[in-house]
């Protein structure tokens, strides 16, 4: 998937994959897409409740070798 800029957040725990995430998006212009990169098995329900809350879209996301991987597109 093509995205505009990518964010590495490997090793932190929550809440500062999300912390930094935001600040990211929020320097962002509608529409461009973000790609986050994790390490913390809890990301995927943080994520997905951050798109809901924020009205940013979680277009995909997966594990490759206990990596997550989410393409989020910014509002």
């Amino acid at each position: 998937m093509n995205f505009d800029r990518e964010l590495d957040v490997k090793g932190l725990n929550c809440p500062l994959p999300i912390l930094r995430t935001k600040k990211v998006l929020a320097e962002m212009a509608a529409g461009q897409v973000l790609r986050v990169l994790a390490t913390d098995p809890g990301s995927v329900k943080d994520f997905q409740a951050f798109a809901r809350q924020t009205g940013n879209e979680l277009v995909s996301w997966n594990e490759t070798s206990q990596v997550f991987e989410y393409f989020l597109k910014r509002k």
